[in-house]
């Protein structure tokens, strides 16, 4: 190896030495910078996390500049409290009073459609079917009646009015707030008519249909069959719970299995004292979570736009309400921001198109607290 390309390389490790010396010099300076900003700052600046307050303090307190300064972020006190201004802490968190929402949604069959003309058609009377010989003719059978089933519907809605000063001081998520409200509004509104609704642009209740005491076959469609307590008013004196009993059993098997008993919190306050006859209550908690009370073996919902007890009320359901009444709804909640029709208010308009029926009348029973 010649002189020449042995100097040459000694020359190019040098060089690399220098580079990577100022390479660790770099790393060590951006090192020391990241630890400074990882590091809580003490002098108050705008690294402490507060520029409004520093804003306030170098501009508004000490130059009197209002320009620049979030004055809706502060909270004075008097010159007698101490006479200065500081960021306040906001509580980002809306407390709201609790509205009862109607679970009648979560036990029926709710389908989405794509237009306001949903119609559904329902069995009446099953295939006619027939015995005979192996040699015999085979005349033909009646084929099964069918009915048309169209669920009410009706748009529901709210256009509630904030201010836009409201909007532009509030430091919480307004409309995610208003959203949610007016969620829950519909949902108490819509499950209120899911019970007793009466079919005028809004779904129609399953307590708006004609009752009888009649059997199934013998009623006719559309009209749901109800269980007498024997009393006005109230259960029966001697033996109350045998008349959930025979509620239970005037729904025919095919229809127990996913039943619920539907009530409100007054009437199941009455019916949770019930005992049999070794004193044992008839009402069973859940024994795990996740696993709802029963009663007589079936569920219970608190529903509790469902009417009290008293004389000829329908204040007791029991069915299967998957089979039995269906929910149809064309979108979900709509809601529009509209700033510009009432300045300077803005308008949430919020919609929601939503039907409901009785599809099928053998599935659902009722006890009606009357003498017959």
């Amino acid at each position: 190896m010649s002189e020449g390309y042995e100097v040459k390389a000694l020359e190019a490790v040098f060089d690399g030495a220098d580079d990577m010396a100022e390479l660790r010099a770099e790393v060590s300076r951006l090192s020391g910078r990241v630890a400074a900003m990882a590091r809580p700052a003490i002098g108050g600046g705008e690294e402490d996390g507060q520029p409004e307050r520093k804003a306030f303090v170098e501009r508004y307190l000490r130059k009197g500049m209002e320009s620049g300064v979030e004055l809706k972020s502060l909270s004075s006190a008097t010159g007698a409290d101490g006479g200065y201004a500081v960021p306040e802490t906001l509580d980002r968190a809306i407390d709201t009073v609790l509205k009862d929402v109607s679970p009648i949604r979560r036990i029926a069959n709710v389908v989405g459609v794509g237009s306001a003309n949903y119609r559904k058609l329902i069995a009446t009377t099953g295939i006619v079917s027939g015995w005979v010989s192996e040699v015999a003719g085979r005349p033909e059978t009646d084929t099964p009646d069918f009915a048309e089933i169209a669920p009410p519907m009706g748009e529901l809605y709210a256009n509630p009015a904030a201010s836009q000063g409201m909007l532009d001081d509030a430091a919480f998520d307004v409309e995610g707030w208003l959203a949610q409200e007016i969620g829950n509004e519909f949902a108490r509104a819509e499950g209120a008519a899911f019970v007793a609704g009466n079919g005028t642009n809004r779904p129609k209740g399953f307590l708006s249909y004609p009752v009888a005491t009649t059997a199934d076959g013998v009623r006719a469609f559309g009209t749901l069959q109800y269980v007498p307590t024997g009393a006005a008013g109230a259960f029966p004196a001697s033996d109350p719970a045998d008349k959930l009993i025979d509620l239970v059993h005037k729904l025919r098997p095919a229809y127990r299995q996913g039943a619920n008993f539907v009530m409100n919190s007054a009437t199941l306050a009455r019916v949770r004292k019930f005992k049999d006859g070794d004193g044992n209550f008839l009402w069973r908690p859940g024994l795990s979570e996740g696993q709802g009370a029963t009663l007589l073996g079936y569920p219970v919902v608190e529903a509790e736009d469902m009417p009290d007890v008293a004389a000829d009320a329908l204040s007791v359901a029991f069915g299967n309400f998957r089979l039995g009444y269906v929910i149809a709804e064309r979108t979900g909640v709509r809601i529009l921001r509209d700033p510009f029709t009432n300045k300077p208010f803005v308008h949430f308009y919020a919609t929601k198109r939503v039907g409901g029926a009785v599809v099928n009348s053998e599935a659902i029973k009722l006890l009606k607290f009357a003498a017959s």
